[in-house]
């Protein structure tokens, strides 16, 4: 698409005439709506949706948009975020010594199948800092101990807003995230294999294949101060077969993180995920 677009995520109290509000303040400002979609949540009250119109036409600048809409949702106790097509994504990816979900995510991004900037790359080991030299990123080496988690999640913050990351990617990166950390920057996604909570800690496949396991899965989520249990993006499994031996499990749950970190990043930069509470809407 190369006519820019705005997006509008909003979630607020259900109640009566809320398409008819959004609608009418994008077509009463000369917009041209291309996508809509919405979602009911009776349980939790809530009404959930997803606009996106051309800013070609639209009678009001950017920078007026958020305060006029702002003026309707504020009524009806609504929760909203705009964003807008053309401003380019800036992506963190962290590592550890495991490289699949890396080299996915920077061939994807050359590929242009998401629309965003990799400037930086940062690992508490220096193993993939040649993949970082290959693809012209800057690499960051900060080891991360007990002893010094606090003074090196300082500095990776400042890393941060030194190169304006809007986006990180926990890309098979085999460390904690503290909770003070996510509170000054929550846009984090993870990736991990289905096994958790069974096989949680060192060789999970060698577990998993000693207790015959029958699939593989990968969970995509925000991550959260609750380890693994953030708002899920993206999932998918794959069988596993009597004949698979532990180096088949290795490589199916590989292929499998691969793709769903994909697609949950993709989502993401899309901006077709809402999250309300500890779950997810995702627009198609």
């Amino acid at each position: 698409m190369t006519n820019p677009t705005a997006t509008l995520l909003i979630s607020c109290p259900d109640q009566r005439g809320l398409v008819a509000k959004f609608a009418n303040f994008i077509y009463s400002n000369g917009g041209n709506i291309i996508h809509a979609d919405q979602h009911t949540d009776f349980a939790a009250g809530l009404f959930l949706t997803r606009i996106e119109w051309q800013l070609d036409g639209f009678n009001l600048p950017r920078e007026f948009i958020a305060p006029a809409f702002n003026a309707i949702a504020q009524p009806l106790g609504a929760k909203w975020e705009i964003r807008f097509s053309d401003t380019v994504p800036r992506i963190a990816i962290w590592v550890s010594r495991q490289d699949h979900c890396l080299f996915d995510l920077i061939w994807r991004q050359r590929a242009k199948e998401f629309i965003a900037e990799i400037p930086l790359i940062i690992s508490n080991h220096s193993n993939l800092k040649v993949v970082a030299e290959q693809f012209n990123i800057d690499f960051q080496h900060i080891a991360i101990n007990k002893d010094n988690k606090s003074e090196q999640e300082t500095q990776q913050l400042e890393l941060l807003r030194q190169y304006k990351i809007d986006l990180v990617v926990l890309a098979k990166y085999m460390q904690i995230v503290s909770a003070d950390f996510i509170s000054q920057f929550p846009q984090i996604i993870n990736i991990h294999h289905s096994f958790l909570p069974a096989f949680i800690g060192a060789n999970p496949y060698h577990r998993a294949f000693e207790r015959g396991v029958k699939i593989i899965g990968a969970t995509a989520h925000y991550a959260t101060a609750d380890l693994d249990a953030g708002p899920i993006i993206e999932q998918d499994v794959v069988r596993v077969s009597h004949r698979d031996e532990v180096d088949d499990l290795v490589r199916k749950g590989k292929d499998l993180e691969r793709i769903v970190l994909a697609r949950a990043v993709r989502s993401h930069l899309q901006n077709r995920v809402l999250v309300y509470g500890n779950r997810t809407v995702v627009f198609e």
